[in-house]
């Protein structure tokens, strides 16, 4: 035998006895668990608008049902998704879980509303909802007003 071979077939017994400790030794290390969500349900909710705002609408929704569980805003960002996405009986029931989950959510009123606009139905709803969302939060009626005109010229034609 010359030194080659020696020197290979000593390299591959320190490589399989290596392999074989390996494995009888990973059996024996713990694992670890991660049983809580690292992440808060603000930091889901941001994570959810970064990646809306890259146009991934399904990594958005996934990270705003994370943090709807703790926080109702996040039902309001999951019906804006299902609105991008044409997917308006889902919009609708994000959008009425945020109301009932939170009445002073002003937004969750009038993108309903809008929706509601979109789908030319339940436009008297529609008009409801839109006072109550200037009701609630009368900072923001430049928007909301335009939501109620865009409705009543709809109702008038």
């Amino acid at each position: 035998m010359n030194s080659f071979t020696i020197q290979f077939k000593y390299l591959l017994v320190c490589l399989l006895t290596t392999v074989y400790c390996l494995l009888l030794c990973a059996c024996s290390f713990p694992r670890i668990i991660v049983l809580d969500d690292p992440l808060s349900p603000e930091e889901h909710l941001n994570l959810g608008v970064a990646y809306e705002k890259k146009g991934e609408l399904d990594d958005a929704l996934k990270e705003y049902e994370k943090a709807s569980k703790k926080l109702p805003l996040a039902y309001l960002y999951m019906g804006n998704i299902y609105f991008q996405k044409d997917e308006f009986n889902e919009a609708e029931s994000c959008y009425k879980k945020a109301i009932r989950k939170d009445p002073k959510n002003a937004d969750a009123y009038n993108n309903l509303a809008w929706l509601y606009y979109i789908k030319k139905e339940n436009l008297d709803e529609a008009k409801r909802l839109v006072l109550k969302a200037i009701e609630l939060n009368p900072q923001k009626m430049n928007i909301y007003q335009d939501t109620l005109e865009k409705i009543r010229v709809l109702k008038n034609q």
